[in-house]
């Protein structure tokens, strides 16, 4: 009796303190007979949240520990529940006993209040109990509790008393009896599938934003006053100076151009240049960053595929980068430096944000319509590298970009409580979403530095900064271990290795001189990056891990290649299309062989039973020599086995006889075929891998991005 009346003022109560928004978008039915509701566990508010909202009358499996905690017993008073110990393996017979019995039952699958914001250890016991019974599952988001005073978040979290909450009801579904011999392998794949069911809810109730906005609501969770970023001027700025940074810079800037017009951005990694990427999107200008490390023609390419007419750039940066002739010899474009865009702040500027845009900045970007802006408006262009002819520009959303974002927070815990290290150039993909834009939307603070190349300096900011979070491509994380003391990297817990693959050299080197774990990733310019990584909770050696959740795809065939296709793939962090140099102008929309809005990698993968990806190689980095398909990759595979402590590239060039001919590029002066032979025997490889053409070089051609210039060495070899 009690419990019926008090529901009814609680839930007012929810209404009213925490403007609880209860949403069932896709009208998930809660009849029926076995039914299995899972949550994710942010505070000791769940239960009674749940209790209050769900259109049913729920059993609640709880933990015993859990149970004794006064104020959580006196919520569980509001409602039915369960207690189990899960170290009891009566614990899951009880549970199964409850679900089998007809009531709807729910159960949080962490077990534990999660103490980073994010997913935590998935038992495997509530997949079983799924599986077992055939239950069906309904996830549902809880989204809020974890930023009140009743969460057991760590760190620098901000906990505020009524902060808002929602609550997102997914579709429903199952989870089948795994196929396997032993019952323990048969628990262990049900709960990698519910792992997946957890991560997939997580993403799917992501908030549609834009960049701009998605700054403002990282400020409002995180504390306006939170300093974030840091830079190579070693000063910090907080969310409130980056927000006004990004309001007075795009309002000024947006005056060098018209609506949905592209801006050419040629700056380093500053605070402002992030502060003029988002604020040029939020006045509905394009930002299109350009590679400084392209030249003169490659940029000139660059501005012709995406009309940029306008280029905003440093005159400190120019000087200092020896790039000003290389600039001032670029045509038909309007250099603007970023040094008299400031003095171009008028009176009227300074009065517009103290009197309205510092209070409503939300409507200050969007020019006071609220429709001004859309996920789907274009948030920057990128350029890839060119390497397979002129560069394109790659136009992402909005919406691409924070799907990506959500797609990793919904695998990977990085919290308030860490701090990035980014040196890789803001132009390029990984370094823009992975080390600007992830922490910034995050909570988490990150350090800007401007070279990725500084490899002494480098590990000694990660030390003195004590920073927890380093992104970086093979290359340049085995130039750093060379280089670091073994104690500069001690508060590194996540190293993640992307843009080209990962030297099993240099992850063996890691581990052995400062015992941290490389998670290695893989991506693509097109994909906003990331298409699937290593995390703690899904990590095999050798793979680039899972792909994220919310991304379809497909693998096709590839003649004379046994394992695996070329990987196509489809999701809401693909690219809106491309601008071409020969039609400038023109958004080509993505289309690939397995349908309209598919993306082909052009990368030959195979993907495992448990889902993990494992790259075989480019389609166009295979050599076909005597009629047989032979991968580059596993020629420098070979090379890096024989010695690994030097550096390797294949190429090939033609062959009247054999079609094409194998040529190795190595630093290794005394590397011979004879070891490549022995080499390639003991890894089971065959000897057509064993190139018969060995050239020395001083050091291999690298790109800006810091992956192998292989248009470079493909020139080298067709002169070899």
């Amino acid at each position: 009796m009690l419990k019926t009346l008090l529901r009814p003022v609680l839930r007012l109560l929810a209404r009213i303190l925490y403007r609880v928004k209860f949403r069932n978008p896709h009208n998930t039915r809660f009849t029926a007979e076995r039914l299995l509701i899972v949550a994710n566990h942010e505070s000791f508010l769940d239960g009674l949240l749940l209790g209050l909202y769900l259109p049913t009358n729920p059993v609640f499996v709880v933990n015993t520990q859990i149970a004794k905690v006064p104020l959580f017993r006196l919520v569980l008073s509001m409602v039915d529940y369960l207690t189990v110990d899960p170290s009891s393996p009566m614990a899951i017979k009880k549970i199964i006993k409850l679900v089998e019995s007809g009531r709807p039952v729910v159960i949080f699958p962490e077990g534990r209040i999660t103490t980073t914001g994010s997913l935590m250890k998935v038992y495997e016991g509530p997949a079983f109990v799924a599986a077992k019974t055939g239950a069906t599952i309904v996830p549902v988001r809880l989204d809020g509790p974890a930023r009140t005073r009743f969460s057991r978040m760590s760190g620098e979290a901000p906990r505020g008393w009524f902060p808002k909450m929602h609550i997102t009801v997914q579709p429903a579904t199952k989870i089948d009896m795994p196929v396997a011999d032993r019952a323990k392998e048969r628990r262990r794949k049900a709960g990698e599938a519910m792992r997946r069911i957890m991560q997939e809810m997580l993403f799917a109730t992501r908030p549609r934003q834009t960049l701009f906005t998605a700054l403002l609501e990282a400020s409002r969770n995180f504390g306006r006053h939170r300093r974030m970023v840091e830079d190579a001027k070693q000063i910090e700025y907080s969310y409130g100076d980056l927000i006004k940074m990004t309001l007075v810079l795009g309002r000024v800037g947006s005056r060098l151009g018209q609506p949905d017009e592209r801006i050419g951005l040629l700056l380093p990694n500053l605070a402002a240049t992030l502060g003029l990427l988002i604020g040029l999107g939020a006045f509905r200008r394009v930002p299109a960053m350009l590679n400084y490390t392209a030249g003169t023609e490659g940029m000139q390419n660059a501005c012709v595929a995406a009309e940029i007419r306008t280029i905003i750039t440093s005159r400190a940066f120019l000087e200092q980068g020896k790039l000003t002739d290389k600039v001032l010899a670029l045509q038909n474009v309007r250099i603007v430096y970023l040094e008299d865009l400031r003095e171009q702040i008028t009176l009227g500027d300074k009065l517009w944000w103290l009197f309205y845009a510092r209070w409503l900045p939300r409507s200050a970007g969007n020019h006071g319509h609220s429709d001004a802006n859309s996920p789907e408006d274009t948030a920057v262009v990128l350029f890839t590298s060119g390497s397979e002819g002129k560069p394109k520009g790659v136009v992402l959303a909005h919406r691409a970009i924070l799907a990506n974002i959500s797609q990793v927070r919904a695998i990977v815990d990085f919290n308030t409580a860490d701090k990035v290290l980014n040196a890789l150039p803001i132009f390029h993909s990984f370094g823009l979403t992975g080390g600007a834009l992830l922490p910034l939307m995050t909570g988490t603070r990150v350090f800007l530095y401007p070279s990725p190349l500084h490899y002494r300096v480098i590990p000694e900011l990660a030390y003195d900064r004590g920073c927890s979070i380093l992104f970086g491509t093979s290359t340049f994380l085995g130039h750093y271990s060379k280089f670091a003391h073994p104690y500069d990297f001690f508060r590194l817990r996540y190293v993640v290795a992307g843009a080209e693959k990962l030297s099993p050299s240099v992850r063996e080197q890691w581990f052995e001189k400062f015992g941290i774990r490389i998670f290695e990733g893989y991506g693509a310019t097109e994909t906003a990056p990331v298409i699937a990584v290593n995390a703690p909770m899904a990590y095999r050696t050798g793979t680039v891990g899972q792909l994220l959740p919310g991304i379809e795809h497909k693998l096709v065939p590839v003649p004379g290649i046994e394992r695996g296709g070329i990987l196509h793939v489809r999701g809401p962090n693909v690219m809106s299309g491309y601008y071409r140099y020969d039609k400038p102008g023109l958004l080509e929309a993505p289309q690939s062989e397995a349908g309209s809005g598919w993306y082909d990698t052009g990368d030959v993968v195979d993907i495992d039973d448990d889902g993990f990806v494992r790259i075989l190689g480019r389609v166009k980095r295979f050599a076909k020599i005597a009629g047989e398909m032979v991968s580059l990759e596993v020629v420098e595979k070979i090379a890096a086995a024989a010695s690994p402590a030097m550096m390797h590239a294949a190429s090939t060039q033609p062959d009247p006889a054999r079609g094409e001919a194998l040529v190795l590029f190595t630093t290794d002066t005394s590397l011979n075929r004879e070891r490549l032979q022995n080499t390639a025997r003991e890894l089971g490889l065959p000897e057509l891998a064993v190139p018969r053409k060995i050239v020395a070089v001083d050091a291999l051609p690298l790109l800006g991005t810091g992956k192998t210039d292989y248009v470079t060495l493909k020139q080298l070899a067709e002169k070899a």
